[in-house]
């Protein structure tokens, strides 16, 4: 099964290259241990590839007189496993999402935040105040979001999708043209909340359910891609593709006659965050780039330039109408309200969610 970058089911994690990444201004971490970096004007980060950019570093540095060195992960996992290999490897601040962050709460890897030492919190939009993952923003700062949807072909579909069951109730006209994500926990949970249960469902009569479902739609799936699909509907190829949202937004970009669904029924919505380790050698400098990236004109040139939907409500404000408007980016009520994060199961469930995995993929 592959790991994606919102997978947390499985523990192991691919080893990092240690090649730089040209002309970007930032590296991808070796899995060596990295010595201890104590300067208070240096700050080293750990985040997503693509998350930041040379002017974005520049401008934190003439803003604060901090020089800031950013280097990548490509998941969650790879990125607690190089920290743990690493003691921390020096990084002050990292970029880990709501559910990594339980994870670290829970393995006291995370320092609890001093309000007193935040500016701008109250910024956020109400949903992200105290979000279930981390409660009163104890240990972290949401920093971007997203949803899991349908990116479709407007110019080739006479009906448009709306939902998850267009796929069942469309499917001899989609015979091999769609695509379904390749992770068990959003494809079952899609299809979860089709039939009105929670994506993060460990009751075994449900799972049952989606299973003997998404069995029926089998037939029809081209694959399960990540990835590939984006090539293939660019080229129309495939008429509907399961994805997340920054990736249609960025696909979307590419032809105009693209277009991204957040299922009317409900779906997964993640956040990546800002955190500080226990072995932060700035925290200091990790409170100034959190007190950065929440002021406003920060967060919404973020979005402009880096195509992040932003947790912060006054710099949602001070969009252009377009993309405010933009399902890809802030996707409308009342689909929203009716999103989940993808929570932790208990072994039981995770180990059904895996052998009807194995039964659906392989079959």
């Amino acid at each position: 099964m592959q790991v994606s970058r919102r997978h947390f089911l499985q523990t192991g994690a691919a080893a990092l290259s240690g090649t730089t990444l040209s002309g970007c201004g930032w590296t991808l971490a070796s899995v060596n241990p990295t010595p201890t970096r104590t300067s208070r004007n240096e700050l080293y980060i750990y985040t997503w590839a693509g998350y930041t950019d040379d002017d974005l570093l520049q401008r934190f540095e003439e803003t604060t007189g901090i020089r800031a060195i950013a280097d990548v992960f490509d998941s969650n996992e790879a990125m607690l496993a190089r920290l743990q290999a690493s003691g921390g490897g020096g990084y002050s601040i990292i970029y880990p999402s709501d559910y990594m962050v339980q994870k670290m709460v829970e393995l006291d890897f995370v320092q609890s935040l001093d309000p007193s030492k935040l500016v701008g919190m109250e910024r956020l939009f109400e949903r992200f105040v105290s979000p279930s993952y981390d409660p009163e923003n104890h240990h972290s700062v949401p920093l971007s979001w997203g949803t899991t949807g349908l990116i479709y072909n407007r110019k080739l579909l006479a009906d448009y999708p709306n939902d998850w069951d267009y796929l069942w109730e469309h499917q001899a006209q989609l015979n091999k043209r769609f695509t379904l994500l390749n992770d068990v926990r959003e494809v079952m949970g899609a299809t979860l909340r089709s039939l009105g249960y929670s994506y993060n469902s460990d009751n075994p009569d449900e799972i049952r359910r989606a299973y003997e479902k998404l069995r029926r739609l089998k037939p029809a799936i081209a694959s399960f891609s990540s990835d590939a699909w984006r090539n293939q509907i660019l080229t129309g190829d495939l008429l509907v593709a399961m994805c997340y949202s920054s990736d249609a937004h960025e696909v979307m970009e590419e032809n105009e006659d693209l277009a991204y669904v957040l299922p009317l029924s409900g779906s997964t919505v993640f956040v990546d965050t800002l955190a500080i380790p226990k072995t932060a050698p700035n925290p200091e400098g990790a409170y100034a780039w959190m007190n950065f990236m929440l002021q406003p004109e920060v967060a919404a040139e973020i979005c402009k330039r880096l195509s992040f939907a932003v947790p912060n409500e006054v710099a949602f404000n001070s969009l252009a109408q377009e993309l405010q408007d933009d399902p890809s980016l802030f996707p409308p009520d009342p689909a929203i309200g009716r999103c989940e994060g993808l929570m932790p199961l208990n072994d039981a469930a995770n180990e059904l969610y895996d052998r009807y995995w194995t039964q659906l993929t392989s079959s």
